[in-house]
């Protein structure tokens, strides 16, 4: 059984801000999700793809995959696709660039005993580009000052920083399912300012299980995140804010309300989960009992039914068009585009509030023109 890094470089957001989360957590046993196993699935199948692309003998293994699925060799191909256009525009700096898949990588210079894997490494004069594919669909992934893809550039930096020259390093999240392809540039006297007054100060204090402990979106995958209490009198002191006015809210108090309303959301559901799990493992939680919840019928057996109400004389199925999304996969993406480019629109969005920051267009409202004479 291979023993996580204390320090792993898929954790380092949370432990760049509670360092001694590593310490707290280390003992506490790993739960593996589907999401998890699926996504190591899917990597296996783009290295695999990659590395067959560029000639190097490898083992397909489609057959051991457990999660595979056509929409998996989709996303397993377009990445690889993406990778050898990469590779590509890399012959520009040198007929041979190096590429590497699957590449360890150690960056344990700046963190103790840290290393970790970069899905694909594109290496020349003049170009050092890290990529990393993320296979989830939940949560959109951004490369910029990514702390996970700075320690694999820093572990890129100490493999080829004497064997070729160059300034800057490319750090890449293809994340296909969110239809997410970021990249990142960062200068190599930056990465290595941050690696020097960021990134080793704070891992020397993670690593001794030091510091101070904070919350905020960083728990999201944190085995303490359910029983945290720092996290937990953060979230409760919303409820102790003080107001202007007592009675009614207006909107400043909304506006330094809204920050910390997703945040607070996910602590309550955190702990209703971790509770009701508890308890459907004999545990008493004080003042609340498990009940059966509401229950909804279905058929026993969906041929049986099938058979009864077509000797009967009925039609027992609905005809439904297919979505959008397994209509191209049925068609393929040209044929989709030929036939049907002309009949797709795209409504718009629910109105949804977000901070100023944010990068997309602010709506304009409607508003009435005309009045009652």
């Amino acid at each position: 059984m291979t023993k996580h890094a204390v320090l792993s470089a898929s954790a380092s957001h949370r432990w760049l801000n509670c360092p001694p989360s590593s310490r707290l957590t280390e003992n506490m046993p790993d739960v593996t999700s589907e999401f998890a196993l699926e996504g190591t699935d899917a990597h296996e199948l783009c290295a695999y793809l990659v590395e067959k692309a560029l000639g190097i003998k490898a083992r397909d293994p489609t057959e051991s995959l457990t999660y595979y699925n056509e929409e998996m060799q989709t996303c397993a191909e377009e990445y690889r696709n993406y990778v050898m256009k990469q590779v590509e525009k890399a012959k520009v700096y040198s007929r041979d660039p190096t590429v590497l898949v699957e590449q360890r990588l150690d960056f344990s210079k700046w963190v103790p005993e840290g290393c970790g894997t970069g899905d694909c490494l594109i290496v020349a004069d003049g170009l050092l580009q890290v990529i990393d594919y993320k296979h989830g669909l939940g949560v959109l992934v951004d490369a910029d000052h990514n702390p996970q893809m700075m320690c694999y550039a820093l572990g890129s930096l100490e493999m080829f920083d004497g064997l070729y020259d160059f300034d800057k390093i490319t750090m890449t999240i293809f994340q296909p399912r969110k239809n997410n392809i970021s990249t990142f540039e960062m200068d190599k006297s930056e990465l290595l300012e941050w690696a020097e007054n960021e990134l080793s100060p704070k891992a020397a204090l993670a690593f001794k299980g030091e510091g101070e402990i904070t919350s905020g979106k960083h728990c999201q995958f944190c085995k303490l995140k359910n029983v945290c209490r720092k996290r937990a009198e953060n979230n409760l002191a919303l409820a102790k804010m003080e107001f202007a006015d007592p009675a009614t809210l207006d909107y400043a108090d909304i506006a330094e309300i809204l920050p910390k309303l997703d945040l607070l959301i996910s602590w309550a559901n955190d702990v209703k989960a971790y509770a009701l799990q508890k308890a459907t493992e004999g545990n008493k939680i004080p003042g609340y009992k498990l009940v059966e919840g509401r229950s909804v019928r279905k058929f026993s057996d969906e041929v049986a039914v099938s058979q009864a109400v077509m000797e009967a004389g009925f039609d027992p199925y609905e005809k439904k068009l297919l979505t959008i999304t397994a209509m191209t996969k049925l068609l393929g993406k040209k044929t989709f585009n030929d036939l049907l480019g002309g009949l797709i629109i795209k409504p718009s969005g629910k109105p949804t509030l977000v901070p100023l920051d944010d990068s997309r267009q602010e709506m304009t409202l409607a508003t009435n023109e005309f009045k009652e004479d």
